[in-house]
């Protein structure tokens, strides 16, 4: 993978880029960050950098589940919210047809379709049970803790339906995703002896994928789970050189971003130029916003830092978005991703050749155009002076993938050591979830429900 950030700089943009003074003098803090980050691995605070080496055990045991029950099975459905649905999206994506679900099943290696439910608008649900044959699907319930309330609720349903529909045989037709030894969905699972898998102690949902709760479901879809870890592996050990930044690609990206925070550019744009990558952004943007999104600093000074990732497509939303960026606000950073080598090549047709506007394009791949409207696009960012910086993979496999994959989560890790906030807790969503909680009467959120009653109440005059 190559990191391309010459257009952040002010060789390239002028007054509105970098100057090689503003790096050197943040060298002290790159150089405290650089630090922190070795003695949280080394103490333990950041286990999911451990995944891509301590996993073969793992690898085997999905590989022979899969193998195991695939035959038996049409439909692979996640059960998961957050990380635990982002990443095996995203994963399938990249890395299998996009129309992977429509194709014959011998046409896939045998596997089973997958499906991911990670929302509770009743609909989704019901009308998924519309195209699911129960004797033939088998469902991955992902929850560290067991007690997401969207992914245990869903749980629940099906668990009840299984029992209904299917009798004693309903067991081998539920896999959990959990912690070891903690949290209702693991008592469960070991009360009915469903097939688990372990996600490590020490690593959230938004830096799970590298763990069971992606590689389970990308192994259900014939992907090569140890080519990821493999890639995940390659790129850790790159980013083991803290001292010289400059050679280090996930902390130089984090670098920059820092930098362009500090200068108000409080919007993340990612815009891959692959089809395949699209969902990449999805992911991100959770691991982005939920990682630095946060109103203490690590000394409990309010800070509100953090910075808004917007998903977009290239060259999609050239027609869409792109306007704004070069000619909007300078309030952004556009991250443009590309690949070297497409896994397909179609070439326009020599037609039209009397209309000038459209004989150009005649024996033109759709490779070289979507890779030229790459180009077109970072020029018109650059020449309006907005940030922008490339990543360019020489194709999607399972190898640069997992690089990818790691590269963003250890430039996630570092940029909340840059900011001195905890880049691992996510206590704006647990206010959400307490109070969810509150007004369905969980025990133990009696005071939080006190709290709630007595908010002052919507003034009628402002619902129209």
């Amino acid at each position: 993978m190559k990191l391309d950030y010459n257009n952040m700089m002010s060789e390239k943009l002028g007054s509105q880029g970098i100057a090689q003074s503003e790096l050197d003098a943040l060298k002290p803090r790159i150089e405290t960050a650089v630090a922190a980050m070795a003695q949280k691995h080394a103490d333990g605070g950041m286990d999911w950098r451990n995944l891509p080496f301590e996993q073969a055990d793992v690898v085997k045991d999905i590989v022979a589940y899969v193998d195991e029950m695939k035959s038996d099975i049409e439909a692979f459905v996640v059960l998961g919210i957050g990380g635990s649905a982002l990443g095996p999206l995203a994963v399938q994506q990249a890395l299998n047809h996009p129309y992977y679900n429509e194709l014959p099943r011998e046409k896939v290696g045998g596997y089973p379709k997958l499906y991911v439910v990670d929302n509770v608008d009743p609909e989704r649900l019901v009308y998924l049970f519309d195209i699911l044959d129960l004797k033939k699907t088998l469902f991955n319930v992902i929850s560290k803790s067991g007690s997401t309330s969207e992914t245990m609720s869903q749980f629940m349903i099906i668990e009840e339906m299984l029992k209904k529909q299917l009798g004693d045989d309903y067991k081998k037709h539920i896999v959990c995703t959990t912690d070891k030894s903690t949290g209702n969905l693991i008592a469960i699972a070991n009360k009915a002896g469903y097939k688990t898998f372990i996600i490590p102690s020490g690593v959230g949902g938004r830096f799970s994928e590298l763990s069971p709760v992606g590689l389970l479901p990308a192994a259900f879809c014939g992907i090569d789970i140890a080519g990821l870890l493999e890639g995940a592996a390659e790129m850790d050990n790159l980013c083991r050189n803290g001292k010289d930044y400059t050679k280090n690609p996930a902390y130089m990206y984090a670098i920059l971003h820092y930098i362009a925070m500090k200068r108000g550019k409080n919007i993340s744009v990612m815009m891959p130029y692959a089809d395949s990558l699209k969902f990449i952004s999805d992911w991100y943007a959770q691991l982005w916003a939920e990682s630095l999104g946060k109103k203490y600093d690590i000394n409990g000074k309010i800070v509100n830092v953090g910075q808004t990732p917007v998903k977009a497509l290239g060259a999609t939303d050239q027609h869409s978005q792109v306007q704004l960026y070069t000619e909007g606000p300078f309030d952004k950073i556009i991250v443009l991703m590309g690949v070297d080598e497409y896994k397909e090549t179609i070439t326009i047709p020599k037609v039209y050749t009397d209309m000038p506007s459209l004989g150009f394009l005649g024996g033109v791949t759709h490779n070289k155009l979507i890779q030229t409207e790459q180009v077109a696009t970072e020029y018109a960012l650059t020449v309006a002076g907005k940030m922008n910086m490339t990543l360019t993979l020489p194709k999607v496999t399972p190898q640069t993938l997992g690089y990818l994959l790691h590269f963003f989560e250890i430039a996630t890790a570092f940029a909340g050591e840059l900011l001195e906030i905890n880049a691992f807790d996510q206590p704006g969503v647990e206010e959400g979830k307490n109070a969810t909680y509150a007004l369905f009467g969980r025990p133990g959120y009696e005071d939080k429900k006190k709290e709630l009653d007595e908010a002052p109440k919507k003034d009628q005059k402002y619902i129209i």
